[in-house]
């Protein structure tokens, strides 16, 4: 029987000091339910694994030997968790007072709804795109996945893009079709019905393909703003940016593939 109300999985890559934030974000913004925080430390070389054991002896932390990517990352975080509601959330975060309870109090005041994704903030306080439609093959997709991760880190461009990726920001709850798995609240019982993440995704799109399988099988999804969090983006990725496009690039032809296959006529 699960006794916590919610299990916090973190996938690491050489983020360390990001992580010791985020770990001590968490720490101090949530206190009024019972949870645990689990850390998968994808073959970092950067000592995060020992700073995690010196610092945050309260982690379960979990070691691979090599980066095994984010959706493997997080299932072993999932199938090690106990708690009912399940958070992933990226190692460079900070987590703002009660974000983690009002997620939680979502879920549980509505049976239908199985995901919630929260307001993600950039530092200097702007919106970052977290949730949209599901992507189409067309400029659409170019638009709100290829774009804002080419040029999301140079500040001019995200600037002038901000109207065009982002869209309408709801003040209050909406649904929608996929949220960011940078901060992303599931309940368990999705995952024991639809399974767990994609591994095949190495590392982008696998939210986006587990969103849809999960509405496929009837749940809701929703964006919540009044939850908000804090996302510095791409600091394991930025080290290796050539191999990050070309991640990317698999990742949206595996995950138009699988749509086709099952006859979804966005494709």
């Amino acid at each position: 029987m699960n006794v916590l109300d919610l299990s916090v999985c973190i996938v690491s890559w050489n983020t360390r000091e990001y992580l010791r934030q985020c770990l001590g974000s968490i720490y101090n913004s949530t206190n009024r339910m019972d949870y645990e925080v689990l850390v998968v430390d994808n073959g970092s070389t950067d000592g995060s694994v020992e700073m995690v054991r010196r610092e945050f002896p309260a982690v379960r932390l979990f070691v691979n030997s090599r980066n095994e990517g984010f959706a493997a990352g997080a299932n072993r975080a999932i199938r090690e968790s106990i708690g009912r509601h399940i958070l992933l959330l990226n190692s460079d975060t900070v987590v703002l007072p009660y974000a983690f309870q009002e997620m939680v109090d979502f879920l549980d005041a509505d049976p239908e709804v199985g995901i919630v994704g929260c307001k993600l903030l950039n530092v200097d306080g702007t919106v970052q795109l977290s949730h949209r439609r599901f992507p189409t093959l067309t400029w659409n997709y170019a638009r709100t996945i290829a774009v804002s991760k080419l040029f999301h880190h140079v500040r001019p461009i995200r600037g002038l893009l901000q109207p065009v990726l982002h869209g309408y920001q709801p003040d209050g709850p909406r649904a929608v079709d996929w949220v960011s798995g940078a901060c992303l609240m599931s309940r368990r019982e999705v995952f024991d019905r639809i399974g767990y993440l994609d591994e095949t995704f190495f590392m982008f799109c696998e939210e986006i393909d587990w969103c849809r399988r999960a509405t496929v099988a009837g749940w809701k999804v929703y964006y919540l703003p009044s939850a908000r969090v804090i996302h510095y983006g791409g600091q394991s990725s930025k080290r290796q940016r050539l191999r990050i496009y070309w991640a990317l690039a698999r990742s949206t032809y595996h995950y138009f593939r699988k749509i086709s296959r099952a006859g979804d006529p966005s494709t």
